[in-house]
């Protein structure tokens, strides 16, 4: 078993230098990553839809102390492109050189850390990197033991419930039966409903955020044009990529389209409307003309410095195989939310369009029918699917009553 108290881990360590960001008092501090050995090739971990793999790596970082009890414990799900470096500073971001360990804050610092909405100074925080990711967990560009090289795609199909299975391997490994609450939003909502479901009786609470019981029609076919972008890259190379030129440009233009879904028409229009980035346009019709157009080439090319295009795949993949329906109900939505032994909050978003509110409420009426304890909100807001992640204010107001709550 792991020791995770905070004399055997730095992620709460808060030694930092004067006047740096790391050093406020509402910052868990300086972070470092921890990586574990979960599976070993003598006991191999089989996956939902077939195969094996062996060995396992996880990547996570915890926050706050773990309570005598072990019952304070609050566990994060990343969304796609996320990590487990979810507060806080890295402390070895100059140091590595890898370009997804920028110095930057963690990807929700804004609700996790001393009196914020998930509070360190009361919960034991954790977050953990799904398999197949490029984030310190095993996944394609990992190296095959049987061969000596990367993965690619000799990596087995992973789903949302064998990266559940992961994590529950990684709190039986910190002696950590029970769960507070788990929490996350997009693929991360998932994520947090599959813990209710296949774990009910480890589980007190959930909060799924911006997040159905399965990916709309329309959630497939961006994905699946996503996925034709990087295939059809001449430098994809059937996955095997890793000697030579990455496909760059399919995987930008992958994150591109998929950027689109994640913001809205009315934020769109506030933040870029038509404008131009000259005062005219210009003559070549090649040339980036709309202060929109630069946005979405920047985020594409951002997202290539920190991103492996076959993890791409692998995740949109596990985002589209969910079904929780289909996995815990033969089909019946309302006979698989039976299951669920813990209360539950739905959040869903005005202007999300990836997973709309009527969807969200669908899930919600399913939970009233299978006698489940719910709380649904539908929050306003211009920001579009990405509001889980910038609605700071009332996402803070929620989780922090839903935590608080003694009923």
């Amino acid at each position: 078993m792991v020791d995770p108290t905070p004399e055997t881990t730095s992620q709460a360590s808060r030694r930092s230098i004067d006047d740096d960001p790391a050093d406020s008092p509402l910052s868990v501090g300086w972070t470092e990553a921890q990586t574990i050995n979960l599976v070993n090739e003598d006991h191999p971990l089989s996956l939902e839809r077939g195969g094996t793999i062996a060995p396992v790596v996880v990547e996570y970082e915890t926050y706050g102390k773990l309570s005598k009890a072990r019952d304070n414990v609050v566990l994060i799900e990343h969304a796609l492109s996320g990590d487990a470096h979810v507060a806080g500073w890295d402390r070895h971001a100059k140091a590595t050189g890898r370009l997804y360990r920028t110095r930057h804050p963690g990807w929700w610092d804004t609700m996790v850390g001393p009196g914020k909405p998930i509070d360190t100074n009361r919960f034991f925080v954790v977050c953990s990197n799904c398999l197949g990711s490029c984030y310190g967990t095993t996944g394609p560009s990992s190296i095959n033991p049987r061969t000596g090289r990367p993965y690619g795609l000799t990596f087995p199909t992973v789903t949302v419930a064998d990266w559940v299975r992961i994590q529950a391997l990684l709190l039986d490994a910190l002696g950590i039966q029970r769960i507070k609450c788990v929490v996350g939003g997009s693929l991360g909502g998932q994520q947090a409903l599959e813990w209710a479901m296949a774990f009910p009786e480890r589980v007190q609470r959930s909060i799924v955020l911006a997040a159905t019981p399965r990916l709309s029609a329309q959630g497939l076919a961006f994905n699946a044009v996503g996925r034709h972008a990087i295939m059809g890259d001449p430098n994809f190379q059937g996955g095997d990529y890793y000697d030579a030129s990455n496909p760059a440009d399919g995987l930008k233009v992958a994150r591109m389209l998929a950027h689109i879904t994640y913001l809205s028409e009315e934020g769109m229009g506030e933040k870029f409307g038509r404008r131009l980035r000259k005062d005219e346009l210009p003559e070549g019709i090649l040339e980036t003309q709309f202060e929109i157009e630069s946005y979405l080439k920047y985020q594409g090319e951002a997202f290539v410095e920190r991103f492996d295009a076959n993890s791409y795949l692998y995740i949109t993949r596990a985002m589209d195989y969910y079904d929780a329906a289909s996995q815990w109900g033969r089909g019946d939505l309302v006979q698989a939310c039976r299951r669920i032994k813990s209360r539950l909050m739905v959040v869903s978003f005005s202007t999300d369009w990836l997973y709309p509110p009527a969807h969200c409420r669908d899930f919600a009426f399913a939970l009233c029918r299978a006698g489940q304890s719910v709380t649904y909100v539908e929050v306003p807001s211009r920001y579009g699917h990405d509001s889980f992640l910038v609605e700071t204010k009332p996402v803070g107001h929620l989780l922090r009553h839903f935590l608080e709550d003694k009923s």
